[in-house]
């Protein structure tokens, strides 16, 4: 099974999206759902997808899990809960039992909007990350390198646990990377309970000026740190579409991971996924 491991759905006529507010993003100001989906990922040879919350609102996450429900090709959603709530053990429970809750595999938060760069070690989101953890839902990391040593610490302090690291820690691309953002990497991938997805790496280049060979050594050193059973594909879609179509991203992340071995591009387009996620597939 082909899968795609972070894309999204939403509409901003039905509801708030704060970081959709930049003019820049205009072109994606707009709805996009399953049935927008459903034609790009046939036509890409792509058999299932992943849905990744987009806000910080529970009834994110309860829309994204009737959508899989009702929808075969979403396979798995990461979704959204308050980690700082003293119940959200509950709410996990809750949602685990409505329709489509054992799609339910993974938790995330916008961790680089957050004012405090150790956001994630507070003591109330590391109680809600026990409670993650003790229903075995992967958390993904949604952080770039200013949060990447409260990240590791993070995974260091439940190594029982299973967490994935989004968008490769969006590496600053268009400024030609960071030793930082490569150093601090390569200590998360030192935590072996970490994958890494290998999305949104476009959309960190300029838009309007990047290829494959552009990509290919952040996705090399990602690949180096991580190894060849810890890289997930993502398209990112539709924040992708900023910088390409859906078959330019797929086809640009395929060339890099192809360079690297056909074993590393056919393990990150399904078979760490399903690890990583534990997905409810055959």
């Amino acid at each position: 099974m082909v899968i795609d491991g972070h894309q999204h759905f939403w509409d901003p006529a039905r509801a708030d999206y704060p970081w959709m507010d930049a003019p820049e993003l205009a072109p994606i100001r707009r709805a996009f759902g399953p049935a927008d989906l459903a034609p790009l990922l046939k036509a890409n040879g792509i058999d299932a997808s992943i849905v990744v919350q987009c806000r910080s609102a529970l009834d994110e996450t309860e829309e994204f899990l009737r959508i899989a429900h009702e929808t075969p090709f979403v396979i798995g959603v990461v979704g959204w809960v308050d980690l700082t709530d003293g119940a959200v053990g509950e709410t996990l429970d809750r949602l685990r039992a409505s329709p489509g809750g054992n799609k339910l595999v993974g938790i995330r938060h916008q961790v680089h909007d957050e004012a405090d760069p150790d956001w994630l070690l507070r003591a109330d989101v590391q109680r809600g990350l026990t409670a993650l953890s003790a229903r075995d839902l992967t958390y993904d990391f949604l952080v770039r390198a200013r949060e990447l040593p409260a990240a590791i610490a993070t995974a260091q302090a439940f190594p029982k646990a299973r967490f994935v690291l989004d968008h490769a820690a969006k590496p600053p691309i268009a400024d030609g990377g960071s030793a930082e953002w490569s150093d601090r990497i390569k200590a998360l991938a030192a935590c072996g309970n970490v994958w890494c997805k290998i999305s949104g790496l476009a959309t960190e280049a300029k838009w309007n000026d990047w290829d494959a060979e552009r990509l290919f050594p952040f996705v090399e050193h990602a690949a180096n740190c991580f190894g060849e059973d810890r890289l997930i594909f993502g398209s990112d879609w539709p924040v992708c579409l900023l910088a390409g179509s859906y078959g330019e991203i797929k086809g640009a992340l395929e060339a890099c991971l192809a360079k690297l071995g056909a074993q590393v591009c056919e393990k990150a387009f399904g078979v760490n996924a399903k690890a990583a996620y534990r997905l409810p597939i055959a």
